[in-house]
């Protein structure tokens, strides 16, 4: 509030807005306020002297030490009423009450707040002290667990060098049989062309000498034989580059894994020898709240051991890989050679029933030949009969065409007659027996040409088919891979 002016007439003005923590908490003026006089202004005709006594009266209230804001919680400046002041010189805010209260709660806290301050004095002495320890222990726990980390690594890293100094001698040798599976390979090819060619030549034989002989299907046994054979070398070749390249992926991981461990070693073990007087030390803020890990020790030792484990596994398959590549080039090499000798054999009992077909038709042509030497002259004495049989035909044919042109009655069916006519038709049978005689022996003739003609083409068949069993075929077949080529050494 506002203290009214000297002058009587003056009237009284709003009052001012107040902050709501006017006052300390321990004593707030809101209570005087309640009982209030309601706001009058004064008239101007009403004149009293500016004396003491003259002063409004108020309600008469204790000061309490409620605080001041809640007195005023609600209320807004605009709806503060205003009022009168009376304040004067004689009334005071707080009794004699509330300045000892104050002057107790003050002595009060102020021990509270000693006490609380040595507390925690102490408790700061022995909470450094314990952290001091705690930290201590931490620091030896970890150079501990660093060192034991720093073994582990170690071990592994011996278990990797052992794992990968074994895989590059597995995957050597894997690559040295490959080499001589490749060798064996390669040298099946000429016994495969040779058996194929000796087919080719085969086929230029003639007639009937085109036989599927016994020679032929050893020829395409040996053919499905190499191929066979083949087909088994590409398939295990095909196996041996694929483990191979499984052993270079389990020797990269290996080699991978080392790298890491080598690299993880060094990390560890220069951070289990930092100490708190070692140089390069310092404050790296936040990193303890960077999580950059990807594993856990289980997960992280099954990593290496399952590398370890794929590499071992690897590792038995390419030996046993090469096992089955060490038989299968002795049992190639076997089947080839074994083969080789049935068709040779085959061969051989082919030339020789070939050479006694020759013989004999040799034998046959030349009785033949003589045969037909003898149906010639035999043909030549039966033209030489019926030219014979001509002049007593023709003989025979005048006497009866004469006795035609005897006269009359004298044209007479006598024995003389008969006898003539009888001579002509015996004449007449006897040159055509000859003659039939003459038409056999000359399809004798024909057939014996013939026969001779086929001779001598099945001798010009079986001398073609023996120069192509003897010369060419068993020509190329005199030299064979040996064992030692077939089976890669070589």
């Amino acid at each position: 509030m506002e203290l009214v002016g000297c002058p009587l007439t003056a009237t009284c003005a709003h009052p001012r807005s107040t902050p709501t923590k006017f006052l300390p908490a321990i004593s707030t003026m809101a209570s005087s306020y309640k009982n209030r006089f309601p706001y009058h202004p004064l008239p101007q005709s009403f004149s009293l002297p500016w004396m003491a006594r003259a002063y409004y009266k108020t309600a008469a209230i204790n000061p309490t030490l409620a605080p001041f804001s809640k007195s005023s919680q609600g209320l807004t400046p605009s709806k503060m009423l205003p009022f009168v002041s009376n304040r004067t010189t004689l009334f005071t805010r707080y009794t004699p009450d509330d300045w000892y209260r104050s002057n107790l709660t003050n002595y009060k806290e102020s021990e509270i707040s000693r006490q609380n301050a040595e507390r925690l004095r102490v408790d700061t002495s022995r909470m450094i002290q314990d952290k001091y320890q705690q930290t201590k222990k931490t620091q030896v726990e970890s150079t501990k667990n660093l060192g034991e980390r720093v073994n582990d690594i170690e071990f592994w890293k011996s278990e990797l060098c052992h794992e990968l100094d074994e895989m590059i001698g597995e995957t050597n040798a894997l690559t040295d049989m490959k080499k001589r599976l490749e060798r064996a390979l390669a040298e099946t090819e000429a016994p495969l062309q040779v058996a194929q060619e000796c087919l080719l030549h085969r086929e230029k034989r003639m007639g009937i000498d085109l036989v599927h002989d016994d020679v032929e299907k050893q020829l395409f046994t040996e053919v499905d034989v190499i191929r066979s054979c083949q087909e088994r070398m590409q398939r295990y070749l095909d196996k041996a580059k694929a483990q191979l390249a499984s052993n270079r992926a389990a020797q990269h991981e290996l080699e991978r894994d080392l790298v890491n461990k080598q690299a993880a070693h060094r990390i560890d073990d220069k951070c289990h020898h930092l100490r708190n007087t070692s140089d390069g030390i310092s404050y790296y803020r936040g990193v303890e709240r960077v999580d950059a890990t990807i594993s856990v020790p289980e997960s992280w030792a099954k990593f290496t051991d399952d590398n370890i484990l794929r590499s071992q596994s690897e590792r038995a398959a390419s030996a046993k890989l090469r096992d089955n590549i060490e038989n299968l080039l002795v049992m190639t090499a076997n089947e080839m050679w074994r083969q080789f000798n049935r068709v040779n054999v085959a061969f051989t009992n082919r030339i020789a029933e070939m050479a006694d077909a020759k013989s004999k038709i040799q034998t046959h042509l030349a009785k033949t030949l003589q045969e037909i030497f003898q149906i010639e002259m035999n043909i030549e004495a039966i033209r030489k009969a019926i030219r014979d049989k001509g002049p007593p035909l023709k003989v025979a044919q005048t006497r009866l065409d004469e006795r035609t042109r005897r006269p009359n009655v004298e044209l007479c069916r006598d024995t003389a007659q008969l006898r003539l006519v009888n001579e002509v038709h015996e004449i007449d049978e006897t040159i055509q027996s000859l003659q039939q005689r003459l038409r056999d022996a000359e399809d004798t003739l024909q057939m014996l040409v013939h026969a001779k003609s086929v001779l001598e083409h099945d001798l010009a068949v079986k001398a073609n088919s023996l120069f192509i069993d003897q010369e060419k075929c068993m020509g190329m077949r005199k030299t064979f891979p040996s064992t030692a080529r077939l089976v890669g050494y070589v």
